[in-house]
């Protein structure tokens, strides 16, 4: 990850927490307190964040009764001591802190109360500080994130007809829809969110007032041998003209910030394609006393010109 030096910690930089009388507010068990959960010697079961006065930056830090026999510490990870700055290459290896601005990794270490001095023992896993609450990151993502879907430019498929480019009125016409899934990466609140764009129902406007779905189906093409069947997704015109068709493919999305989980994103987005002109003619029919081979200059053959 790409480091903002907004802020240089201190090489030396470490929080001593005393989680007693004097701390009530970050009680677990007070229900005022915004963090809920417990530490001991295996590790932690916090559920969100708060601002550390001392050090100005949110942490996932410890919550415990106000009997809790422990005091707490942590350590940035990976500081070079003469630049007095992160070492890149250890954060790389390093827990990922991509869930908001700034996010920095450390250690916590605890120590009984009575020991003096302390003696300090590790509290795994490693765990992340940021500048801003990454919660309060996640949930304006996740408030906006339904309007930046309908914003992407995602292809909104292709509307293919057999036969084409003409057909026949009172034929049955065989619409199909072609659309792929699509994958974006947008800039939201300075974190990285992957979205997936996955079309999942079909619509079409056949252009002479009437419509279909939207609907699962995609429809197919069918053989030439074929056409003229009647399909999920096929048409008949029952007049001559030239009309409009427009696809309106929904997809559905889902979206990941900075590597996480992918997210489900609630509403669908609707893509309609430029309208596509379907050319409909009418059929005549007409019968001949031989065939083009018994007289080539009869009319229908190949090189006449038809009747008018």
């Amino acid at each position: 990850m790409t480091i903002i030096a907004r802020r240089v910690f201190p090489v030396l930089a470490m929080l001593i927490l005393l989680l007693g009388p004097a701390n009530l507010d970050a009680r677990a068990d007070s229900p005022d307190s915004p963090v809920k959960g417990g530490w001991n010697q295996t590790g932690a079961t916090v559920s969100s964040w708060h601002l550390d006065p001392a050090s100005g930056v949110w942490v996932d830090a410890p919550s415990a009764l106000s009997e809790d026999p422990n005091i707490y510490k942590f350590e940035y990870l990976c500081l070079d001591p003469a630049k007095n700055n992160f070492d890149t290459d250890c954060l790389a290896g390093a827990v990922r802190c991509d869930k908001g601005a700034d996010g920095r990794p450390v250690r916590w270490y605890s120590s009984l109360r009575v020991f003096v001095p302390p003696i300090w023992s590790t509290i795994r896993p490693d765990r992340c500080v940021y500048s801003e609450n990454p919660d309060d990151v996640l949930g304006r993502i996740a408030a906006q994130i339904q309007s930046k879907f309908e914003q992407l430019p995602v292809s909104p498929g292709t509307s293919v007809m057999q036969p084409s480019p003409h057909t026949l009125r009172g034929a049955e016409t065989n619409f199909f829809a072609e659309a792929a899934e699509q994958a974006f990466t947008v800039d939201m609140f300075g974190q990285s969110v992957a979205i997936t764009a996955k079309p999942v129902q079909y619509a079409w406007s056949y252009g002479d007032g009437t419509s279909l779905g939207p609907q699962t189906a995609a429809g197919g093409p069918l053989p030439q041998d074929r056409w003229g069947e009647k399909t999920l997704t096929s048409h008949v015109y029952a007049q001559t003209g030239d009309f409009p068709v427009v696809l309106t493919t929904h997809f559905q999305g889902t979206y990941s910030v900075n590597g996480g989980p992918a997210l489900p994103i609630p509403g669908q987005g609707l893509f309609s394609s430029p309208p596509q002109t379907v050319s409909v003619w009418r059929s005549i029919t007409r019968n001949y006393a031989d065939t083009c081979l018994q007289d080539p200059q009869g009319q229908g053959c190949p090189g006449v010109a038809p009747a008018p």
